[in-house]
């Protein structure tokens, strides 16, 4: 289980990685609405964080450029995510 500071941190790592790619960066924009100028303001907001990453792990090719580039497990955008703010597993039953 990964805590909350490390669950941020590895968010930034993301978004940092997202705002480098020139192809992927307006794809992120467009999908969150949020704006360049949002970017850095919203960056130390943990829900915005879960965003990032909520993006991410939407395509695995994605988590797999994003861990290569900062030598992490390609499980690690995911449990993270579970440590930020509305990534809890819902239990239907």
């Amino acid at each position: 289980m990964i805590k909350q500071e490390n669950a941020e941190t590895i968010a930034l790592q993301a978004l940092g990685w997202l705002v480098g790619n020139e192809d992927l960066l307006p794809v992120f924009l467009g999908a969150t609405g949020a704006s360049t100028d949002e970017l850095a303001k919203n960056a130390k907001q943990p829900a915005f964080l879960g965003s990032v990453l909520d993006f991410l792990v939407m395509d695995d090719a994605w988590v797999i450029a994003f861990c290569d580039s900062v030598n992490l497990p390609y499980q690690a955008p995911m449990q993270a995510r579970a440590a930020l703010p509305g990534g809890e597993q819902m239990n239907w039953t």
